[in-house]
């Protein structure tokens, strides 16, 4: 029987409850992270989270538009080259977007009187190859820190190669990264935030008559993702598959 993706129900051979003292990695997209009024509800519903006992990993993704906006600029120096040396500058450029938000949802956390301290790729470490293919994940950082009482946020979309050299995982990376943490720290279950509350047949925001799946095999969503589907990143859903990570995808403009 094929493991699910869950959206906002449980499915069938799952908890129907997430467990006291759980593991959660919390994964939150661009527009959850796009202004500091976003980033400061993120503190208050991640708090939440730690306040009802719970273990939490946050991994956030720049804030909306800010890739972009970093690699307009480059190509405002000089045009794209197809060398080594251009690339490695691009992804130095583009991986301080998500180092960005996550300081600030670390301050945010603290100004909520929660206990949080946040990471690069490469101070975990997230070790990848030349490719940006995760390898492996050093989780014993971060582990302490949860035993602490911290929230431990790490910058998602970004890893560190066997050269030192900072590698990133190509757009919608910080997915592949919070179900990699959660595969590598045997995570209770990832949650992935993003602006709508669970995977439809198509998108509601141009469909309204778009359906809500409450389920969908690992099977069928990578087929979504290889079609277009922009709610997964297709290497997550098959980070997902393989190490057989429960997710749910849920909204981060509703309620808790």
């Amino acid at each position: 029987r094929a493991k699910t993706l869950c959206n906002l129900r449980r499915a069938p051979g799952f908890r129907h409850h997430t467990p006291p003292m759980a593991l959660i990695v919390h994964k939150y997209g661009g527009t959850s992270m796009g202004s500091p009024e976003r980033i400061r509800n993120v503190a208050k519903r991640v708090a939440k989270w730690a306040r009802a006992g719970h273990q939490i990993v946050v991994v956030p993704s720049a804030m909306s538009g800010e890739t972009n906006r970093l690699l307009g600029l480059a190509g405002e120096l000089a045009p794209a080259k197809a060398t080594a040396e251009y690339h490695r500058e691009l992804d130095m450029l583009a991986a301080t977007g998500e180092q960005a938000s996550s300081a600030l949802l670390a301050i945010a956390l603290q100004a909520e009187g929660m206990p949080a301290v946040s990471y690069t790729g490469w101070q975990v470490p997230v070790r990848t190859d030349s490719k940006a293919r995760i390898e492996s994940i050093d989780d014993q950082r971060v582990r302490a820190d949860l035993d602490a009482g911290r929230v431990v946020i790490v910058t998602g979309f970004q890893g560190i190669d066997g050269d030192g050299n900072i590698t990133t995982l190509g757009r919608g990376g910080s997915d592949t990264s919070a179900v990699a943490i959660a595969a590598a720290m045997k995570a209770d279950e990832c949650l992935i935030y993003t602006d709508v509350d669970g995977v439809y047949t198509t998108d509601p925001r141009v469909v309204p008559a778009a359906r809500r799946l409450h389920t969908v095999s690992f099977e069928e969503m990578l087929e979504m993702a290889s079609l277009g589907s922009k709610v997964l990143q297709i290497r997550s859903v098959e980070f997902a598959g393989k190490y057989k990570v429960p997710m749910r995808v849920l909204s981060s403009f509703t309620p808790w």
